[in-house]
């Protein structure tokens, strides 16, 4: 085989990687070991790396090659584009010798034969030695050309991949990797087209691509050509899949966002014009581009290509693949799979964290898609033609933030002097998005109008520590950088919980030690995620406001309609928290908004009365059974169901809050089985929020109808002490160690130890106060919940304790 110019997708695998490149040794792996577990792959031929070697050394182009490699002062970009340049125009004007297309030709005539066309469609791919491994990723450095029909295209975009081979970027990328490129051959894989061009197609990969969290698939998908992902054109729908309950018989779908798929690239019409870009009618670009189904069958392969290679390697091999929906045949295939490089190759046990220390309030100016999780100042250097800005000698200093339109791999050398780039388009899985985690540096995109709202020059701080959506800011901010070494961390006795927000930081926070989640607020989610009141959504027709009326039409696109947008948002939300701790107890709270807080909700106003103290008023148990505020309950309770039964999270636990009374429990426990949600159903367990001195005093009387307290030190703290805890005037004497807090918490762990339910606590102060953890471990509490910025001192003050 070694000396064979052309080879058969399905004769190679990944010992062949010398012979035939990354690509095209995984897609014969695949067609040969993972065919039969179902994976769908499409078929074709190898032209393997001889060919390329021959055709440099018969054509006489070696060393012309080296002597113009020799001139590049790698500090200097024009010396870099300007030798790139001639060797590629070297390359691409030479003569394939006869002998090489003869062989090339004739095998493609025998793929086209296979699916009965005379000159079937084929996707050409360059293929590098050195491309497509776990520990160094050349994806999108060479070229790819689509929907290339009959001998002689065939032949030109072969020999434009062997030009392909000395873009600008891959010379520079090899140089930094200590590669020599003349040693680095290229294979080209021929492969058959999937007419996604008539259907849709993406990138998924097999972990989350930010946080590097095992659990799940992400995908990204949009109509047409795949070419619209990778180069950042639009921004496309992503769909997040939990592995473990993939094969379960559940739905374990838990994020679905729609994205901004207004162009789609298909197939031209003519031999010169072999792709082309057009609108995608209003009709689609308001649905997702796969079903639910299409979905879990892309998610269960991404999990297949996964373990098998995790296996063959002996060790965690995440996977980056690309796929495609035939528009013809409605069949899903795999067209390209290579080992993830950025997370793959870090130290689990060492994480980093960043926090913005935005003292001062200030509101972000743009926001996009995070990738990442760092943080960055540096000056606006707006780009929007990388030739002409180089042309002008208009140069781009280390340390500026490049702001532009889109990147392509062209852009590298600059992107790799950049602190940070911004970009009006683009998803999480665009070129700019995976170079800027291949190079360490953080990256926000997908914002829409950056070029517009910024400025050259302009000092900005761009945050993407802040959970899934990044955010930039006018000036420069400081930030903390924090290390932690998780092996030195000691071993712990009592459960360490978390109280989290936000479902964006939920994978990042669940590779900190933990026992699950004490506190998960639905307010961050409806406040975030949703953002109108719930009232609003099911009432907003009769109310006559047509711009409330309009922008709810705009929120909820993808969604069956307003109801079904509040439940499926709030289960997503709660969904990623649960699957992120998952199969540890993830304790949801039900919503515990003020009524001046839901006032500021979308249509809020016309729902909320203006109370004088709502802190003490209409909020947490009172308002489930309340007939005015009932059906926006149990779209809360749906929510949980969708949760627990389509998506098959059962750990998670329900939570009342601000419940003053047993009645008012009774009553809730029975609008909640009115709603379907009843405890013990399916293991449903149901905790109360211990932050009313009555539910202190009457926790015998309260253990009988839930499973659990969790005690919320800062209203129990501020109704036992009788002082608004955001009033200056008494601001002093609030002390969530006053005698009198604690002895009400003694009192309640003892009264649930001997009525033999859970107790814990989520509140502020064993975040801020080691001597208040060391109080609670020595009454036995169950389990502390705290935030996770404080997870390292509480560990700490907790084994001090436990001593």
């Amino acid at each position: 085989m070694s000396d064979k110019i052309v080879i058969p997708l399905e004769s190679v695998d990944l010992d062949s990687i010398s012979l035939v490149g990354g690509k095209s040794a995984s897609l014969g792996e695949m067609i040969v070991n993972l065919s039969k577990l179902g994976v769908a792959v499409p078929g074709g031929f190898a032209v393997t790396t001889n060919a390329y070697f021959d055709f440099i050394k018969k054509s006489g182009l070696e060393p012309f090659i080296k002597n113009q490699l020799a001139t590049i002062d790698f500090n200097d970009l024009i010396t870099l584009r300007r030798a790139g340049q001639k060797i590629r125009q070297a390359i691409s004007s030479t003569r394939f010798p006869q002998e090489l297309s003869k062989e090339i030709i004739d095998s493609y005539l025998e793929l086209s034969k296979k699916y009965n066309q005379e000159q079937t469609d084929v996707a050409v791919r360059s293929s590098a030695t050195a491309e497509d491994l776990p520990d160094a990723s050349f994806a999108g450095q060479q070229e790819t050309y689509l929907n290339v029909r009959g001998p002689a295209a065939l032949i030109d975009a072969v020999r434009n991949c062997f030009a392909s081979l000395f873009t600008d970027r891959g010379i520079s990328y090899r140089k930094s990797l200590g590669y020599d490129s003349l040693d680095v051959g290229l294979s080209v894989v021929v492969q058959k087209m999937v007419r996604s061009d008539l259907g849709t197609s993406g990138v998924a990969f097999s972990l989350d691509t930010e946080s590097g969290f095992k659990d799940v698939v992400v995908i990204n998908g949009t109509y047409g050509l795949g070419e619209m992902v990778v180069q950042g054109a639009v921004s496309p729908d992503e769909f997040i899949v939990f592995k473990p309950l993939i094969e379960s018989g559940f739905t374990p779908i838990i994020e679905k966002k729609l994205g901004v798929k207004d162009k789609m690239m298909v197939y031209g019409e003519s031999s010169d014009e072999r792709t082309k870009i057009i609108r995608v009618e209003k009709r689609l670009q308001q649905q997702f581009c796969l079903n639910d189904k299409q979905i879990l069958q892309l998610a269960d392969w991404v999990q297949k290509i996964e373990h098998y290679y995790s296996e063959k390697k002996g060790k965690w091999c995440p996977m980056d693949t690309e796929w495609a929906v035939d528009g013809e045949t409605q069949e899903l295939y795999i067209v390209q799979a290579r080992p993830e490089t950025v997370h793959s190759q870090k130290d689990s046990q060492r994480i980093i964290t960043y926090e913005l220390d935005n003292s001062e309030h200030k509101k972000p100016i743009i926001k996009g898609i995070a990738v990442g999780d760092k943080i960055a100042s540096g000056e606006v250097n707006i780009l929007f033609s990388l030739d002409n800005r180089l042309i002008k000698g208009n140069g781009f200093k280390e340390g500026d933030i490049l702001v532009t339109d889109m990147t392509d791999p062209d852009w590298e050398p600059i992107m790799k002097i950049a602190s940070a780039i911004v970009t009006n388009k683009g998803g999480r899985t665009c070129h700019a998005a995976i170079v800027a985690r291949e190079m360490g540096i953080p990256a926000i995109v997908g914002c829409g109008n950056a070029t517009e709202r910024l400025a050259n020059g302009q000092l900005i701080t761009i945050s993407c520590a802040e959970g899934s959506e990044g955010h930039v800011y006018d000036g420069k901010i400081p930030f903390k950088e924090e290390q932690v070494d998780l092996s030195k961390l000691p071993a712990i006795k009592t459960n360490l919980m978390f109280n989290v927000g936000s479902p964006g930081l939920a994978f990042q926070f669940s590779q900190l030690p933990n026992k699950g989640v004490g506190l998960a607020r639905e307010e961050f989610i409806i406040n975030n995620y949703i953002k109108v009141h719930p009232l609003a959504l099911l009432q907003h027709q009769t109310l006559k406001d047509h711009q409330l009326s309009s922008t709810i039409k705009e929120l909820i696109r993808g969604h069956e309609n307003e109801a079904a947008y509040f439940v499926n948002q709030l289960a997503y939300g709660i969904g990623k928290i649960a699957s992120a701790f998952y199969p540890e107890a993830v304790i949801v709270r039900f919503s515990d908004f003020k009524s001046n807080e839901y006032r500021n909700l979308l249509g809020g106003k016309y729902f909320e009365p203006e109370e004088e103290n709502p802190m003490i008023g209409w909020r947490g148990a009172s308002r489930y059974y309340a007939p005015q505020y009932k059906p926006a309950f149990e779209l809360e309770c749906k929510a949980i169901l969708k949760v627990r039964k389509e998506m098959g999270l059962k750990n998670v636990i329900v939570m009342i809050p601000f419940c003053r009374t047993v009645e008012e429990l009774k009553q809730v426990l029975e609008t909640m089985n009115e709603f379907g949600l009843r405890r013990g159903d399916d293991g449903l367990k149901v905790f109360l929020m211990a932050e009313l001195p009555s539910n202190i005093l009457m926790a015998e009387e309260f253990a009988s109808y839930i499973d659990g307290f969790s005690i919320g030190s800062n209203d129990l703290t501020q109704l036992t002490l009788g002082l608004d805890r955001d009033s200056s005037l008494v601001a002093s004497i609030y002390n969530e160690q006053n005698p009198a807090v604690l002895r009400l918490i003694e009192q309640l762990i003892k009264t649930s130890k001997k009525a033999n339910v859970k107790v814990g606590i989520c509140g502020q102060g064993p975040s801020d106060f080691p001597e208040f953890t060391k109080f609670l471990v020595e009454q036995g509490i169950d389990s502390i919940s705290v935030t996770p910025d404080a997870v390292i001192k509480t560990i700490m003050a907790i084994h001090e304790a436990e001593k």
